[in-house]
């Protein structure tokens, strides 16, 4: 069984930055992609960015030169670094790790809210 854990969420006002992390744990083979995604209230999930295993990054374009997101290989972790947050940034982020043999795993999700 794999585990995700998030943390770094929080509150911060406009323009400031937050630094989100998903550490993986339990029966891990190997680790392809790992991803966030984020929820606002009454809207769908949405992808902010994904990063394969050998580093290729896929990010929305509504992030774009805001965030950047990265990994350690050895820690089984991604980050998403947020700058220049917006109050639109305020959602529900989950981490996503696409697991060899397991599959997609979902994290519980962390609340980021930027107030204005």
């Amino acid at each position: 069984q794999v585990q995700l854990v998030e943390s770094g969420g929080g509150w911060v006002q406009a323009g400031g930055s937050l630094r989100l992390s998903c550490a993986a744990s339990g029966s891990i083979f190997s680790i392809n992609d790992m991803g966030w995604y984020r929820q606002a209230p009454g809207k769908q999930r949405e992808l902010v960015a994904i990063i394969t295993s050998r580093g290729r990054i896929t990010d929305a374009s509504s992030v774009k030169g805001r965030f950047t997101i990265s990994r350690d290989n050895a820690k089984n972790t991604v980050y998403l670094q947020m700058n220049s947050l917006k109050p639109e940034d305020t959602a529900l982020y989950y981490c996503k790790v696409d697991l060899t043999l397991a599959g997609n795993v979902w994290g519980q999700g962390i609340q980021v809210t930027v107030s204005s």
